[in-house]
């Protein structure tokens, strides 16, 4: 018997998803309500904590991410109960969710983190593997270390983050040029000589990522469900993996541009249908037909066929919407998230999302644009626990300042990238130029510019511009007096606008 529907008071705060959105949103919400029980529900036995967080300048931040046992976030906060279980459907009207165990949880507030999942240029093939996070990072683990030829297909920021040593890659892309969801052109060649290069010298060590799963039990999860729960990986997520092929050499990368995936063929079909594949193509030497045999082969839309030990599907995610969606009448982006306005409310009266489920619906600013990161998890995640306090107790909240600018910090190669506002140029149309600052094999600085005004940057090396620049594109100063001494090594531009 179902009883009738309780005031909502009787409701707990319930966060949905154990990745960095959820696990922020509820240790937020822990801090600001100790006495009330907060929910976190995930379907994983493991949470993504943010560790040695660094507030790099006003925007900027930096922080490690760690996967714990549930327990350990309990042991920090009392007063968040986990419940391993996955959803199995929402019942907004009547404010509760039902868990995968049966059980339903009446919730006042409810926020949904529940992550995205890769798209698979293919779905159950065995040879097509889609990274996203730490189960299927170690899955391609164990298939580098036999293999001699993989194929990567698409520019997903995940695929820019590979390096691959002793293993041959084709890899095949829509754009021009390697990485436009991270980089331009100029980048992506100052980064590709080194890719190209032969990696000589030592991997100088770098930390972030500890991956703590392997010894947790694997065999209460089925093979399905290990597909598609893990949470994200963000871009150290080859850390603590030693990506080692067969082939001794280093890096052997092939790019084939302007070009996405026409057929897939596992070994005997194509034998079957007699096709013929290309060797990996060497230094402008004309390419021949492959005589070894492969397990899988890819038919290329510019009618190249390569034979490979596995292919690597890097074409982006799909928020994972899909259990909250029947009987609910909510409002979704173009890209299939929840669309949330500027408290990360959903369409739905007391449901917030936050994270990579979520798209962001409200006037952006001119310099800020939402990409599925683990920074903007983090500062969505935080956001909407403030959010969801305010509103219960009917207090009102200005928008973060986070949303004013985007920023975030990467390493690439090892070297740091900066990215802030649209340091691609995004949306402004053909009216903005560019300047650049290259010292090969040291620093690559890109500066979009707009009517004087800079609006975004790519800085890639020790530059040490990033506050500068940040402050430069929040205050929209006008520069056009400047010309090029902006990027005059011989001038020191932070003294000019200290």
């Amino acid at each position: 018997m179902e009883a009738a529907r309780p005031p909502p008071t009787a409701g707990k705060f319930v966060v949905v998803g154990g990745g960095i959105a959820g696990v922020t949103c509820a240790e937020q919400l822990a801090t600001h309500f100790p006495s009330e029980d907060i929910l976190l529900v995930t379907a994983s036995p493991v949470i993504k904590a943010v560790t040695n967080f660094k507030q790099i300048s006003k925007i900027l931040e930096e922080f490690d991410v760690e996967e714990q046992s549930s327990t350990m976030l309990g042991k920090r906060f009392p007063n968040i109960k986990v419940i391993e279980s996955g959803v199995k459907q929402l019942k907004s009207e009547e404010h509760c969710i039902v868990t995968e165990d049966g059980n339903q949880h009446v919730y006042k507030k409810l926020c949904l983190c529940a992550g995205a999942k890769p798209k698979l240029i293919c779905e159950g093939n065995p040879y097509v593997l889609g990274i996203r996070d730490t189960d299927s990072a170690q899955e391609f683990q164990k298939q580098l270390t036999k293999a001699k030829r993989i194929m990567i297909i698409g520019n997903g920021g995940i695929a820019l983050e590979y390096e691959i040593e002793g293993c041959e890659v084709i890899w095949a892309i829509k754009d021009k040029a390697i990485g436009n969801t991270f980089f331009d052109a100029g980048a992506a060649e100052f980064l590709t000589s080194k890719l190209i290069a032969e990696k000589s010298e030592a991997k100088i060590a770098h930390k972030r990522t500890r991956y703590t799963t392997e010894g947790r039990k694997k065999e209460a999860r089925s093979k399905s469900k290990a597909d598609n729960v893990g949470s994200a990986l963000g871009p150290d997520w080859h850390e603590g993996l030693n990506l080692k092929g067969t082939k001794e050499f280093s890096h052997k990368i092939h790019l084939e541009t302007m070009c996405e995936v026409k057929k897939i063929y596992l070994q005997d079909e194509f034998r079957i249908l007699k096709k013929k594949s290309f060797t990996f193509p060497r230094d402008h030497k004309s390419v021949t037909a492959d005589t070894e045999m492969w397990p899988v082969y890819v038919e290329l839309t510019n009618e190249k066929i390569y034979g490979c030990d596995f292919i690597v599907s890097a074409t982006g995610v799909t928020p994972n919407v899909e259990p909250f969606l029947h009987g609910n009448s909510f409002d979704l982006g173009e890209d299939g998230g929840l669309k949330v306005d500027d408290h990360m409310h959903t369409s739905l009266p007391d449901i917030y999302a936050a994270g990579d489920i979520c798209t962001t619906s409200w006037q952006l600013s001119p310099v800020w644009q939402q990409m599925r990161l683990w920074t903007q998890a983090r500062q969505m995640g935080w956001y909407a626990a403030k959010c969801m306090a305010a509103a219960s107790s009917g207090d009102s909240i200005d928008m973060d300042f986070s949303f004013e600018l985007f920023a975030h910090v990467t390493k690439f190669f090892n070297y740091k990238v900066v990215l802030l506002g649209k340091y691609n140029a995004q949306g402004l149309g053909s009216d903005h130029e560019l300047m650049l600052r290259c010292t090969k094999g040291r620093e690559y600085i890109k500066v979009v510019m707009q009517n004087g005004r800079m609006m975004g940057a790519v800085l890639i090396g020790e530059t040490d511009l990033e506050e500068t620049f940040e402050n430069l594109i929040l205050n929209q100063m006008n520069l056009s007096s400047y010309g090029e001494d902006l990027l005059d090594p011989n001038i020191d531009i932070e003294d000019y606008f200290d």
